[in-house]
């Protein structure tokens, strides 16, 4: 039974049913994956559902497009009235994660730039527990994707087969997910996550060269970090033997929020359990979103 069949889909111009919005499988989005995506919360609080960082993550989705040399460009415009008008559509009165999805589709080979269609989906994402308790990490076998072999630095779809190879062997291999080495042998990030760690009071997280994806969370991560908790976090290289001696660590994305990270590789992580600075972090970004503090850096869009 489809959980989703109730629910309403922005498909090429229309408001359709979720099971009426569908992409030919000869298209080159499903031979190829060739298309590009954002992944965007909503956030209900007292006053209404609040959208995080929307000209952000439509901004980065027109990059996106760019980058992937589409012959039409979907701007932050074009997407920003019907993906609000989906969520007030849908009736939603929890956490949604948005999908907007760019993708060529047709009947083009691999090397094809249009024709261009376009999605947005929206749907209620609760919050997991290991948000609070915690997960465990493997490092990957599954080497990072480099920057001269595909765009890492955007959502492109077929950029994520690389990181569910790292997942899919990290659980069966009994951990929670993955943390991925680049081309150089540097912590990169996690199969949809970026990567921070706290070692010796200073929190620390991989340069945006480290072939990881330019995460608006992440941005948010350094931002809370200076004016919320005044600490002047480190964007730098992150060798693998450093892991060993964080005392916290955790990583952030949209779906991931800030989720601590209690094990790497069997080896525990401080006391096991979410660290202070991570704690205070959390506090921050769900006061933030959740609207129980000013929204004074207008990262909140009302729907």
């Amino acid at each position: 039974m489809n959980k989703f069949k109730n629910l309403t889909v922005y498909f090429n111009g229309e408001f359709l049913p979720w099971e009426e919005a569908r992409v030919h499988v000869f298209s080159p989005a499903v031979k190829y994956g060739a298309g590009v995506f954002e992944g965007i919360c909503a956030y209900m609080s007292d006053n209404g559902m609040n959208i995080f960082r929307l000209g952000e993550h439509l901004a980065r989705l027109e990059y996106s497009q760019q980058v992937m040399r589409f012959e039409r460009i979907f701007t932050a415009e074009e997407i920003g009235l019907p993906l609000k008008e989906l969520v007030k559509r849908n009736g939603f009165n929890k956490t949604v994660h948005i999908r907007p999805t760019i993708y060529v589709d047709g009947t083009g080979e691999s090397a094809a730039a249009g024709p261009v269609g376009i999605s947005i989906t929206a749907v209620e994402r609760p919050r997991p527990t290991i948000a609070m308790e915690g997960c465990s990490v493997q490092i990957s076998s599954w080497q990072r994707l480099a920057d001269l072999s595909m765009p890492t630095r955007v959502k492109a779809n077929a950029n994520y087969n690389n990181s569910r190879f790292a997942a899919m062997q990290a659980q069966v291999d009994g951990y929670t997910t993955a943390l991925m080495l680049n081309s150089r042998g540097h912590i990169a990030e996690g199969p949809g996550m970026c990567f921070f760690m706290v070692r010796g009071g200073q929190v620390v997280t991989p340069t945006i060269t480290s072939s990881i994806l330019e995460s608006i969370t992440r941005d948010t991560i350094l931002t809370l970090c200076r004016d919320e908790l005044r600490l002047e976090p480190i964007e730098r290289d992150i060798e693998r033997s450093e892991l060993f001696s964080a005392s916290e660590a955790f990583f952030c994305g949209t779906a991931w929020e800030i989720t601590p990270i209690t094990n790497i590789d069997g080896f525990v992580i401080g006391d096991g359990g979410p660290g202070e600075i991570t704690g205070l972090l959390q506090k921050a970004y769900f006061d933030i979103v959740e609207g129980r503090t000013a929204d004074k850096r207008d990262w909140l869009t009302p729907v």
